[in-house]
């Protein structure tokens, strides 16, 4: 055990108590209500970027930076808020659809959560995931290869997209993310964007660990 260790589980306990605890719970709820966009970007971009910051210790055994580190923070967090938005976007759409028939499981809310999470994670979830693999390529180029400007060919072309279709959109979408997300909108609406966030960051820890025992 290293201090990188003890500081980044202290870090990850302090949030969650803060997030549990019930005299700070209401903070928590009442300022992600208020200020929702604000909200997703913080939960993205503590929770996600520690979580890649887990997957680099165990596969290096070492505390280390991303190149580009703050960008790759700010892009999680902006990531956070488009979350945000889009949540809200499928939750209202797949409640109107069963209400008005569209959809099968009216009042049900396992209906409601499945349709929303798999709408969501065959629609909106590849271009995300897309757009994340090309900003962390771009940072990639520019920071850990010292590209001055990388160019969009240079970028697509250095993407795995076989890889990241076969993998990340045939296998992670359809085994992980629709049954988590699934589970995530069965809770409160206010969980939901922090429960995305913590789930970001199992997926991480949970490759990293298959990938090691291959």
């Amino acid at each position: 055990m290293k201090k990188g260790d003890f500081l980044w589980a202290a870090i990850l306990l302090a949030f969650t108590a803060f997030v549990i605890t019930p005299a700070t719970h209401v903070v928590f709820v009442d300022f992600t209500g208020a200020h929702p966009y604000i909200g997703g970007f913080i939960k993205f971009g503590l929770l996600a970027t520690m979580g890649e910051m887990l997957v680099v210790r165990i596969s290096t055994r070492e505390w280390k930076k991303a190149p580009g580190f703050l960008w790759r923070v700010a892009i999680w967090g902006f990531l956070g808020m488009v979350i945000t938005l889009i949540f809200t976007i499928f939750s209202g759409g797949v409640m109107g659809a069963l209400d008005k028939g569209l959809l099968l499981g009216k009042g049900n809310k396992f209906a409601f959560a499945f349709f929303t999470s798999f709408l969501m994670n065959c629609t909106f979830a590849p271009t995300m995931m897309a757009f994340h693999r090309f900003t962390d390529t771009y940072l990639d180029l520019k920071y850990g290869e010292k590209i001055a400007k990388p160019t969009i060919a240079q970028v697509v072309n250095k993407i795995d997209w076989k890889g990241f279709v076969s993998f990340v959109i045939l296998i992670t979408i359809p085994f992980f993310w629709i049954p988590a997300h699934t589970i995530t909108f069965l809770l409160p609406p206010e969980y939901r964007v922090l429960v995305a966030a913590y789930l970001s960051m199992a997926l991480g820890l949970l490759l990293t660990i298959a990938k090691r025992k291959k």
